[in-house]
């Protein structure tokens, strides 16, 4: 930055000439001169040709200090000895701006600036030969005076600085980092290098959006913000020259102001991205995977990538039911539907372009990434019939069972995720039926048919031929399938007669029971499935 614009624009006329007005020849500003570093408490009178400075405060942390070829802003108050005031830059609402060592400034106080951290108050007394000597300055400064400064430094920079980078919390998992492109929400707090607040998107409540990288930013964030994780929090000094320059922001940042932004990270993705697909836990069997076309139910937690939740249907105690890649839900969440099992678990991560978009949505902000945690509790086809798989059939299975046949069974009702919703085992008797007249749903009238006593089946029903989008209150949910394990015991029907079937007869037989014959035998009695009831 030319030596003459900082100058020219640091400090206007008629004041100017006080601290960049006629310099000392060269051979006066090489004269050694000793430099005295004392308290307020003690400070000696000062020497004619001894400069005098008074660190009056000092901030506890100062992690930079000022040297030779740094750019400084200050602001002073310039005093005689007896408390008249000569000038000040508080009086025109702007720091005095200046590289340090470069003899922009008259002798003492490029001395005095020298180690100097932001935010340190000095004192300094300047004898007439490191200040303005026998000549003055006409009509402001007397022949001869010696100079007081009250100076307040603002800001130190230096043309060889970079973007500083301070990462104080990352956390454990960072699977992604901001990369050239990226779309990026953040917070952010930015202050002066002296810790005054000039923005903040705290205050306003809402993060800052932006891609990272191609120019929509300060050159100097588009570099700090590069690496970061979601969940990061860093804190990104940023000179001027890669700021706001010599302008400022023509409100709150000053002309060559640096700027310090303490940033959190949001969320993070690429135009380009697609959706993310984590499997949790999928179980050991899975004999189907949702495919386009097919009803599901499952339960989800809806979160930010920061973790914030937005929504979940555990809270309202209902599983979210939809038909999958049909549109019905958004773009990401109908592709991430896809190939689950029942009992899955799942995290989708969606990009907001697969998503809400620019707009959001409720509690979703606009171009936020989207977490989904996803438990499937059931899903079928329109298409799907019942489902008969048979688990035990007796060595004798000739009579099967038939529209119109009398059953009685026992069974154990549950949901696909294996909730229980009812057992004939627990009122200690059988559900009996006659089948194919509208008894039980037509799932289940289905699934009993051709069943010998004694064979045990699992029969499953979809939820349109068994209780449908209404369900049962309290007990069946809408759009449920079902699962039944039954045990048949018995079939008769209303047409049967006595069934006798000898298994041997005597060679020799004279004479057969009839009608008020008295008899004596002996017997087994047994249910159908071969239950002895008496002996």
């Amino acid at each position: 930055m030319a030596t003459t614009e900082l100058s020219g624009s640091s400090s206007p006329a008629p004041r100017a000439p006080v601290v960049l007005g006629s310099r000392w020849p060269v051979l006066a500003l090489q004269a050694a001169f000793l430099v005295s570093f004392v308290t307020c408490n003690d400070a000696p009178p000062v020497p004619g040709d001894q400069l005098h400075i008074d660190r009056s405060w000092v901030p506890e942390t100062c992690s930079r200090q000022v040297k030779e070829g740094d750019f400084v802003r200050y602001h002073y108050h310039g005093t005689f000895p007896d408390g008249t005031k000569f000038d000040s830059s508080y009086d025109r609402g702007s720091t005095y701006n200046v590289f340090v060592g470069k003899g922009q400034i008259i002798a003492g106080m490029d001395k005095a600036l020298i180690g100097m951290c932001i935010n340190e108050r000095r004192f300094v007394k300047i004898p007439p030969s490191l200040a303005y000597g026998s000549e003055g300055v006409a009509d402001v400064i007397p022949p001869d005076a010696i100079l007081h400064f009250d100076v307040l430094l603002l800001d130190i920079w230096n043309p060889s600085d970079s973007v500083h980078v301070e990462t104080y919390h990352k956390p454990e998992n960072c699977s992604r980092t901001v990369q050239v492109s990226d779309f990026i929400r953040y917070h952010y707090n930015g202050t002066l290098m002296d810790g005054t607040l000039f923005d903040s998107s705290h205050n306003r409540m809402r993060t800052y959006d932006t891609y990272v990288g191609i120019g929509w930013l300060i050159p100097g964030m588009d570099t700090g913000l590069l690496g970061m994780c979601v969940g990061e929090k860093r804190i990104i000094t940023v000179p001027p020259f890669l700021g706001y320059g010599e302008d400022g922001d023509g409100k709150d940042i000053p002309s060559q102001a640096s700027l310090v932004f303490d940033v959190v990270l949001l969320d993070l993705h690429n135009p380009k991205d697609g959706i993310t697909v984590q499997s949790h836990y999928v179980p050991e069997n899975c004999e189907r995977r949702t495919q386009v076309g097919d009803y599901i139910r499952y339960h989800y937690n809806g979160s930010l990538l920061d973790g914030t939740l937005f929504d979940s249907s555990y809270s309202r105690n209902h599983t979210y039911d939809t038909y999958i890649g049909k549109g019905y839900v958004i773009a990401g969440m109908d592709e991430g539907l896809l190939g689950l099992c029942i009992g899955e678990e799942r995290r989708v991560i969606i990009p907001p372009h697969l998503g809400y978009g620019e707009e959001g949505r409720g509690k979703i902000p606009g171009s936020a990434v989207l977490v989904f945690d996803i438990y499937v509790i059931d899903f079928h086809n329109p298409a799907d019939s019942v489902s008969i798989t048979s688990l035990f059939k007796p060595s004798d299975c000739t009579l099967l069972s038939k529209k119109g046949d009398y059953l009685k069974y026992h069974y154990n009702a549950t949901l696909m995720d294996g909730t229980v919703l009812d057992s004939t085992h627990q009122y200690g008797k059988t559900y009996n039926i006659v089948l194919g007249s509208g008894q039980v749903v037509i799932g289940m009238d289905i699934g009993l048919q051709d069943m010998c006593v004694g064979e045990k089946r699992t029969v499953v029903v979809p939820p349109h031929l068994g209780y449908g989008e209404p369900g049962v209150a309290d007990v069946i949910p809408p759009d449920a399938i079902l699962h039944f394990d039954v045990l048949l015991l018995d079939i008769w029907n209303p047409s049967d007669s006595v069934h006798v079937e000898t298994y041997h007869k005597p060679e020799n037989c004279s004479r057969t029971v009839q009608v008020s014959d008295f008899i004596r035998y002996h017997y087994n009695g047994t249910l159908m499935d071969g239950t002895l009831f008496d002996s």
